[in-house]
């Protein structure tokens, strides 16, 4: 068996699995699982390995009334690693585990992986580059509000809250949320949703979930149709950033990581290896983008628009001549 998969639990392992949960299937169930589980060009060739023939792998056989059955008794049982041991392991000391994990259930796995090894520590880690003002996982209000949040977005619920847009200003209203998101530069959630005025849309919006004061369902579901892309074009910037990104140390690579969730176009340079990207972006986000650009250092250039390129040359004029007043 262990030729059959290239590894545990991969992709054709999961098809195989899930055709495996009955005792009986047909041709047809086989054929829609591997299109709708598995890659691309997976309905070429997995099928003649899972249906009885010469080059199957044996999982199944028909039997004397021509239906497809399993040659195991039981359905497969997943089994754990030592390496996976370790993960879950280290993800469960990750403080914002218990967002989506109750108490109880957290601490029946601690005891579990109690005799396992996390995989690393969380202070293996250091961050050079993040926010120091980063959300309180561990709060229980936080966690009440995430969770409710989160519950929100699922159900596509309407619900009420209270949120403190700056120190002293509290804003209170109706809102459909449609997306969460987590943000690695500020290590904290965030979620994207609408304000309502008497059920209709009044405005995008961006939640910090730190900031809610206080969220509870309606009990009503918000029922017009509004996607996230719908959102996402109502704030999109009027013209992209457009970056030069060079290979010197690994630029390419790192740059297309960090900006791997943007809408974008890419042109190479088959001369030079260098790419020009043209980046789409939440245009109140524009100076969380610039922070992330700079990061770079000379390994990009910022070419436009003119107003994104001033305020990077601003910037970095800033740093100077502070470095200057350090070494005076």
């Amino acid at each position: 068996m262990m030729n059959i998969f290239s590894e545990i639990y991969g992709t054709y392992f999961h098809i195989a699995a899930k055709l495996l949960e009955n005792a009986a299937t047909d041709e047809k169930t086989v054929r829609e699982t591997v299109l709708r589980d598995g890659f691309r060009d997976s309905v070429l060739f997995l099928p003649q390995k899972l249906l009885p023939g010469k080059e199957s792998w044996g999982l199944l056989s028909w039997d004397n009334n021509g239906v497809l059955r399993r040659v195991t008794k039981n359905p497969p049982v997943t089994v754990l690693t030592k390496l996976q041991k370790m993960w879950l392991r280290t993800k469960l000391s990750d403080p914002r585990i218990r967002l989506f994990i109750d108490d109880d259930v957290l601490s029946r796995l601690n005891q579990r992986l109690a005799d396992v090894p996390p995989a690393y520590s969380p202070d293996s880690f250091r961050f050079i580059d993040r926010f120091s003002d980063h959300d309180d996982f561990a709060d229980p209000i936080y966690i009440a509000n995430f969770r409710t949040a989160l519950s929100a977005v699922k159900k596509r619920s309407i619900v009420d809250i209270q949120y403190s847009s700056a120190p002293g200003k509290q804003l209170r209203g109706r809102f459909v949320l449609l997306k969460m998101e987590y943000s690695p530069k500020n290590d904290k959630f965030r979620a994207y949703g609408c304000m309502l005025r008497n059920d209709r849309i009044r405005k995008s919006v961006v939640l910090n979930i730190g900031r809610i004061v206080s969220i509870s369902d309606t009990g009503r579901v918000f029922r017009t149709p509004f996607s996230v892309d719908e959102f996402l074009s109502i704030r999109k910037c009027s013209s992209p950033a457009v970056v030069r990104v060079t290979p010197e140390r690994n630029g390419v690579e790192r740059f297309m990581l960090e900006f791997a969730s943007y809408e974008k176009h890419t042109v190479r340079d088959l001369d030079s290896g260098e790419y020009t990207v043209e980046l789409w972006y939440d245009s109140q986000d524009e100076t969380e983008l610039l922070i992330r650009l700079l990061s770079f250092g000379p390994v990009i250039e910022i070419l436009g628009p003119e107003h994104l390129r001033k305020q990077a040359r601003e910037r970095i004029v800033r740093q100077f001549r502070m470095l200057e007043r350090d070494d005076t």
